[in-house]
């Protein structure tokens, strides 16, 4: 592939970099600009998002015709890197986690109705989202096809929701939810995915789940389904595609974390790159220091490859190609090169990195769960070990 990005697409980059600079960094200092959850709070958040919709830089990644730029995953590679770099950036631009991933699949795969319904008002900012998948034991987790115990019942033209869901990303705030149930005992077509809202009666949040990191909005929350009724037109494709509604997510999902997540790696290093040039020890600034160098270069050295991997991954899914393998090695590499990233960072901004004055013990926390969330880092080297097996010496083929 050409590395060099088109003309189009470096404009927007160095726009949303721009941006980034110069209106969402500097709140990050401002505590009263944090939330609950430690995220920004909705009064600074929406000021923010009427000028990036004004300068062109809302949604990205959603089609022009509804509101968005028609970004190709390449491009939205480029740009979610650069609004990764604030810990408050992708939210602004309406490209944060879950509602990303759920604006992407809806665009998929949805009826014209479903989109106009479902997907319009979470890109026009008017209503935020959730999938709610994750179940606590015995029920679905890393196995949702095996293990999934929330049933829909048909009746009539109803379907009846029974259940238990847990660690359901942005649930308290989410106004459109998608749902998936088990709807038979097939073990490959056994599931199907439903929309509801949260006004529906017969499901409640039980409660927000305290976890050691910061938040997205409306937290990670524990919910019970006690007779929801959804009409059958809120179906989402058809009765047992529940597992390829899943995977379609996660798929471009997975990779658009591993960008946001690049960004994030890049602002740790940036941190430390300009304490260690002012910082001195022992008559020299730190770095001039050859250990410093050596952790410097270590860091840089891995994020540029888990970059590499993840832009690899989006020009294929540009091609039409699945893309699986290369989703998973980026998403393995990436969740642990953006705890390296940071983690360095700290050592070598030393108390100061491990206090407030600086964030970048928010991102030690936040990093933590990189290897846990769509899917653990292990269950992705499993699927990378079986498709070597399967593939043999064209595992690495070029095609």
């Amino acid at each position: 592939m050409d590395f060099t990005l088109g003309p189009e697409i470096e404009d927007y980059r160095q726009r949303v970099r721009a941006f980034v600079d110069k209106h969402i960094i500097p709140l990050e200092s401002d505590r009263d600009a944090y939330n609950r959850g430690e995220n920004i709070s909705d009064s600074r958040l929406q000021p923010l998002r009427v000028k990036a919709r004004s300068e062109g830089l809302w949604c990205l990644q959603m089609p022009s015709e509804r509101g968005g730029q028609g970004l190709s995953m390449v491009g939205m590679a480029a740009c979610y890197e650069e609004m990764g770099r604030s810990i408050f950036g992708p939210v602004v631009f309406n490209c944060a986690a879950p509602d990303d991933g759920n604006m992407i699949l809806l665009n998929k795969v949805g009826t014209v109705a479903q989109k106009d319904r479902w997907l319009q008002p979470i890109i026009d900012g008017e209503a935020r989202s959730a999938i709610v998948m994750t179940e606590p034991h015995p029920g679905g987790g890393s196995d949702p096809a095996g293990m999934m115990r929330t049933t829909a019942t048909r009746k009539g033209d109803k379907w009846i929701i029974n259940g238990h869901k847990w660690f359901i990303t942005g649930a308290e705030t989410a106004a459109h939810l998608i749902l998936v149930a088990r709807t038979s005992d097939d073990p490959r077509r056994g599931l199907t995915a439903f929309f509801f809202h949260r006004d529906d009666p017969g499901w409640d949040i039980v409660r927000r789940i305290p976890i050691m990191g910061p938040e997205e909005h409306g937290g990670h929350c524990e919910l019970k389904f006690d007779g929801l009724e959804i009409a059958d037109e809120n179906r989402l494709m058809g009765v047992g595609d529940g597992l390829k509604v899943a995977q379609i997510r996660l798929g471009t999902a997975r990779l658009t974390h591993c960008m946001r997540w690049l960004g994030m790696a890049r602002r740790a290093l940036e941190i430390a790159t300009h304490y260690v040039r002012e910082r001195e020890a022992f008559g020299s600034t730190l770095a001039e220091h050859e250990a410093v160098q050596w952790m410097l270069g270590e860091a840089a050295m891995d994020v540029q490859i888990g970059r590499l991997l993840t832009m690899h991954a989006a020009w294929k899914l540009d091609q039409g190609d699945f893309a699986r393998k290369e989703v998973s090695m980026a998403k393995v590499l990436v969740a642990d090169t953006l705890h390296k990233a940071i983690d360095t960072a700290i050592q070598l901004c030393g108390a100061k990195g491990y206090s407030k004055d600086t964030i970048l013990e928010w991102m030690y926390r936040y990093a933590r769960q990189a290897r846990l969330v769509d899917g653990a880092s292990e269950v992705h080297k499993m699927v990378l070990s079986r498709n070597l097996l399967q593939s043999g010496t064209d595992f690495w083929s070029w095609g």
